[in-house]
């Protein structure tokens, strides 16, 4: 699944979970799945703005 997929995902857990329309043991489940995508998207997050900062500062030696 990538980043767009899992960012659905969590989306749809987050409003199912805001509707209150879910049991307390699919609430838990489905919490503990939103958890497991919040992990994951924010380690994709911060290795893409290391991966731009990177670029940006080597780009910037190379213009220098």
């Amino acid at each position: 699944m990538g980043f767009e997929e899992k960012l659905k995902r969590l989306e749809e857990i987050t409003a199912a979970l805001e509707s209150g329309s879910v049991k307390l043991d699919e609430a838990m489940k489905l919490y503990e799945e939103g958890a497991a995508l919040s992990k994951e998207l924010t380690e994709i997050l911060g290795k893409a703005e290391q991966k731009v900062t990177f670029l940006t500062s080597e780009g910037g030696e190379k213009d220098a």
